[in-house]
């Protein structure tokens, strides 16, 4: 499209140069992104996890998770790592009404791989769907309900985590 404007002088043809740097700076840019990709599959492959046999992971968010997680074992808990990654809920309780809230703690980077795999699950995998489903059906909010499967999702990384530790170690001896 760029190529078919031929300004001859003026402030259109300084219109056209810019866009050209512009358009170089993007395909730059997109090729960076490209090779990063590339390197973090390659990095998630050397891990040798299974995270990205989990529907809803891919390489990208499997290398955040690997990377802010660290050593799986010095969460004691599914609890303490869902806690950590700010997905466990917090009780507002008043009275008679029980209530759980939004937590604002943990790290927000494992909570927004969590929230995408949660929303991955929601649409399309067989039994994140069913559960996000029966959590409508109890009267919760879409976003409780997402909430509820984000909660139910770290304790599956975290198993899977400490799966792929053991399988670690056990190669090891």
């Amino acid at each position: 499209m760029l190529r078919r404007v031929r300004p001859t002088q003026g402030p259109a043809q300084t219109r056209r140069l810019l866009a050209k740097e512009l358009l170089r700076e993007v395909r730059q840019l997109d090729a960076a992104i490209a090779a990063n990709d590339k390197q973090l599959a390659a990095a998630v492959q050397e891990a040798d996890t299974t995270l990205t046999n989990l529907y809803g992971l891919g390489a990208i968010l499997a290398a955040k998770l690997l990377g802010r997680v660290g050593d799986i074992h010095r969460f004691p808990s599914a609890a303490h790592f869902a806690s950590y990654c700010g997905v466990a809920p917090l009780e507002a309780s008043s009275g008679e009404v029980v209530r759980h809230r939004l937590s604002r703690a943990g790290d927000r980077q494992l909570n927004y791989a969590l929230h995408i795999m949660a929303t991955c699950q929601a649409r399309g995998h067989p039994a994140g769907r069913a559960y996000y489903l029966r959590k409508r059906a109890e009267g919760h909010s879409e976003k409780e309900a997402l909430r509820c499967l984000k909660r139910r999702l770290a304790d599956v990384v975290y198993r899977q985590l400490l799966r792929d530790a053991q399988r670690e170690f056990a190669t090891l001896s």
